[in-house]
């Protein structure tokens, strides 16, 4: 008899750690949602795009690369105001190499 009251305890048990598990998700996914919505209706307000900002702070600080096995080129630093000049010509196979 008593190993049948200890089964019915472990149910119970287990059965309110899942509950608590799910109430717990649920709620993170609840919290989300709303961050989500209000950062939305943020930038709707005030017209500007949306700036996930978390992700770039981690690559700034972060010594390593996010991805391994990606290498570290550094690109050549632009100006926003440089324009370049290009003559735009075609270039064909039949026309003979020098």
């Amino acid at each position: 008899m008593p190993s049948f009251v200890s089964r019915i305890l472990r149910f119970i048990l287990r059965l309110v750690l899942w509950t608590f598990a799910a109430i717990f998700a649920v709620s993170l996914l609840l919290a989300s949602l709303v961050l989500l919505a209000l950062g939305l209706l943020r930038s709707l307000f005030t017209g500007q795009k949306p700036n996930p900002v978390v992700f770039g702070r981690f690559q700034r600080f972060s010594s390593q690369p996010a991805w391994p096995g990606t290498g570290t080129r550094e690109a050549a630093p632009t100006r926003s105001g440089e324009v370049v000049d290009v003559e735009v010509r075609e270039i064909r196979d039949d026309q003979p190499r020098s």
